[in-house]
Order: structure tokens, then C-alpha cells, then sequence
């Protein structure tokens, strides 16, 4: 009186729940690793920026006052050259992180691929 159809194996169920932990986890690292990063660069501008005051005073301020601009062959750097390096930077690291992600979909889709049918033995 077995007139069960289930089809869907054990080893089906686990194939769809590692694909499922591996887009899950590379996502969580994917955006905890985007967070760290645009943190840090949302701080280190920041930090250089705190010390800028909008209104005179006597006291020396160390943010981007003190960078020199572009005027002369100083060979100093510019605070414009110096933020387009950390937006680069920022702009890499954020692009690598952004492919632990893809990378963990690609293997989710190749592993969620694989099946075994009850019906097949």
C-alpha cells in the first residue's frame, strides 16, 4: 500500500541547502567586507576633513588647510590627487569584495544543479 511519489532525495535536499548556506554566507562576507571598507574610507576622509573650520581663528588646523594644491613643481602631493588615490583604492577593494559574492552564486547555481530522483532505482 506504498503509494507515495515523492521524488525529491535526500541528496537533492542537500545539494539545494549547501547551494543555499554557499550564496548565503558569500553574500554575508561580500557585504560585511563592503561595510568594513566603506567605513574606513568614509572615516579617513572624514578625519582629514574635521579639522577644516569655516570660520578663521588663530589656532593651526591639520585637515586639508594645510595640503598643498597644485601650485608649483613641489612635488608635494595635492589633497585632490590624495583623495582620488583613496577613491581608487576604496573603488578595488570594493569591486573584489562585490566578486566574493558573484563567485559564491556561481558555485550555488553549479551545486543546485545536481540531482538524484527516488523514482531513477
Amino acid at each position: 500500500m506504498d503509494t507515495r511519489e515523492n521524488v525529491y532525495s535526500i541528496y537533492t535536499g542537500m545539494a539545494h541547502l549547501c547551494a543555499g548556506l554557499c550564496c548565503g554566507l558569500s553574500g554575508l562576507a561580500a557585504g560585511g567586507c563592503i561595510g568594513i571598507v566603506g567605513d574606513f574610507g568614509v572615516r579617513s576622509v572624514g578625519y582629514r576633513a574635521s579639522n577644516i573650520s569655516l570660520f578663521p581663528s588663530t589656532s593651526e588646523k591639520s585637515g586639508y588647510a594645510t595640503i598643498p594644491d597644485d601650485s608649483g613643481d613641489s612635488g608635494d602631493v595635492s589633497g585632490s590627487d590624495d583623495q582620488n588615490k583613496l577613491f581608487v583604492g576604496m573603488l578595488i577593494m570594493l569591486i573584489f569584495s562585490e566578486a566574493l559574492a558573484l563567485y559564491g552564486l556561481i558555485v550555488a547555481l553549479i551545486v543546485s544543479q545536481h540531482s538524484f530522483s527516488c523514482g531513477e532505482v
